[in-house]
């Protein structure tokens, strides 16, 4: 491609609004364009660069057995209150009415819509099991898009479904299609880790988030600083073991507590530590009220809470409400002569002796508090989040933190939907089963930010050559100088013809200006046609490392070769 015959809009300034590396870089090289918050244009650059990983995603789906089909965007409402969700989605889910008033949805994600085709084509367990998927557009409202491409309202999508006879055959995919997602993300050259995850609005059970590590991911990943285990922190397990001391319990004790109302603050005005202390918070479980305990160094994992009463919705309750069940305010909450809620406490609270709590009365707390003795506990159960230094749940190492930023998450569904839509089968004894479901997407344009994201320096982005739009970038200083543009020519078409991708940068533009535009595009390799035209000797830079060298041209195609191989 000559980059006089395409459009590639760069900028020299960072945009304002762009707070990220990824978004600030794909604006500046011309890669992507705003249209509206949360929606793009994807430039020629942006499109050549989704083409590619697009193409990897097929190979490797394809390879794991699965085929492809593309299913519409616009979805009738009817499908989504089949499975209960179009309410309970949230307001994520972008709703229309078309001109006869009918409702329908901008497809946030396709699990109705493939339920609903595949409980229609396929009746027998011999059809089974049948994984298909489709990469395309997808729409939610988000309440605030930000970071470019990694949080959008509309962004491009591979969602993939499978549908099995028996749960032995979902897992058998699902590990397929678990190795294939590792296969794409590596051949992206990501840096990620495959972490356990929560099912969140999706449901199911067994699910695994592939997190590509990044200082700005909004997920932190808990891993194992001696082995491969990672976890979202939501789901990491706590297995620390706490023993109670061997102090003797001392005698409860009403203090006054004027203005203090965190643990912090408590803390320190009775001179004791976080550890020490009792926090309590009352939380709505689904249609009742609960009152969740947990040590003072310590905070609740709504996620674990969610998971232990097998609740759909868990909520912190506000400060009105809490005065209206407990008559106290947040800051002075605590276990102590509670009766009308049911309490549940982390596995750490067991081990505190002569520590503090509120007092559910404004500016009072209760020291020498000891659990069982002071007041009951209906459940222990791990309820916190695990913290940096906690021992690892697989037993090997401990615990430290990472950002990530989510690009593929593969989940086990089970029959959460084929129940709900009643996508049924006969199995070989003829019976009629409930289809067991697998559900499998990768954020296609978020895969490709964050490549950018990892990938760049201080002068532009830096692409690995398996994604970049273009293999080469052909330089010529002065097309005007007609033994730079016959070579420049030259190599354009042999290049092409031994098969590589290249941008011939053909303008009537200044060198600076070139290189720099070169340097913020970051394709692999940079071969420049200059003052050694007549000598056939052109320069070949590297872009990742900056290493430079001039090459006669009859070298060229064998060097590129090697170089491109190498990288």
């Amino acid at each position: 491609m000559k980059q006089s015959m395409t459009l590639i809009p760069t900028l020299r300034e960072v945009p304002s609004d762009a707070e990220v590396k990824s978004h600030q870089l794909l604006l500046r090289a011309g890669f992507i364009r705003q249209n509206a918050s949360g929606v793009y244009t994807y430039m020629p650059l942006g499109r050549k660069v989704l083409q590619k990983v697009e193409a990897i995603i097929r190979e490797e789906m394809n390879h794991a057995g699965a085929a492809e089909l593309f299913m519409p965007a616009l979805q009738q409402a009817e499908l989504w209150q089949e499975s209960g969700r179009w309410y309970s989605y949230g307001p994520e889910l972008m709703r229309l009415r078309d001109r006869h008033d009918r409702e329908f949805a901008l497809g946030a994600t396709h699990e109705e819509v493939i339920t609903s085709l595949v409980r229609d084509e396929v009746k027998s367990y011999k059809r089974l099991p049948l994984t298909l998927y489709q990469i395309q557009t997808k729409f939610r409202d988000e309440k605030r898009p930000r970071f470019g491409l990694l949080r959008g309202r509309e962004f491009i999508m591979k969602d993939a479904y499978s549908f099995h006879a028996t749960q032995k055959s979902l897992d058998e995919v699902y590990e397929r299609l678990f190795q294939a997602y590792t296969n794409i993300f590596r051949r992206c050259g990501l840096n990620f880790r495959a972490v356990i995850a929560d099912s969140g609005a999706m449901g199911g059970k067994d699910t695994h988030e592939f997190m590509v590590l990044s200082e700005i991911g909004e997920d932190t990943i808990a891993y194992s600083d001696t082995s491969d285990y990672a976890a979202n922190i939501e789901m990491a397990p706590v297995t620390a073991v706490y023993e109670k001391s061997g102090k003797q319990a001392n005698e409860l004790e009403k203090i006054h507590t004027e203005n203090k109302k965190s643990i912090e603050e408590v803390s320190a005005f009775l001179q004791v530590e976080d550890k020490d202390c009792v926090k309590s918070l009352l939380f709505k479980v689904d249609d009742r009220h609960v009152l969740v305990l947990v040590r003072g160094d310590h905070e609740v994992n709504e996620i674990k809470l969610k998971n232990f009463f097998e609740a759909s919705v868990v909520e912190l309750a506000d400060a009105n409400t809490t005065k209206e069940v407990l008559g106290c305010s947040v800051g002075s909450l605590g276990p102590v002569g509670v009766g009308n809620v049911e309490v549940v406490a982390d596995h750490a609270v067991k081990g505190v002796v002569n520590g503090v709590c509120g007092a559910n009365e404004e500016d009072y707390h209760y020291q020498n508090v000891n659990p069982e003795r002071d007041f009951k506990v209906s459940a222990y159960a791990d309820f916190r989040f695990i913290k940096e230094g906690d021992p690892s749940p697989d037993g090997n190492g401990t615990i430290v933190f990472a950002k990530g930023i989510e690009v593929g998450h593969v989940f086990k569904l089970g029959t959460r939907y084929s129940e709900a839509m009643n996508a049924v089968f006969l199995d070989e004894n003829g019976r009629t089963q409930p289809m067991i479901m697998g559900c499998y997407g990768i954020g296609v344009s978020r895969t490709m930010a964050a490549v950018a994201e990892q990938f760049n320096d201080e002068n532009g982005l830096v692409w690995p050559q398996n994604i970049s739009p273009f293999d080469v970038h052909l330089i010529a200083i002065n097309m005007k100088d007609k033994e730079q543009a016959a070579l420049a020519e030259e190599l354009y078409a042999n290049m092409k013809t031994s098969g590589l991708d290249v941008l011939l940068d053909d303008r009537q533009e200044r060198p600076g200006v070139k290189f720099a535009d070169s340097d913020l595009i970051g394709l692999p390799v940079r071969v420049t046609v200059g003052k050694k035209a007549s000598e056939g000797i052109v320069e070949v830079k590297i872009r990742k490392n900056g290493e430079m060298q001039e090459i006669h041209k009859d070298q060229l195609a064998e060097a590129l070769k090697t170089i491109l191989q190498e990288l």
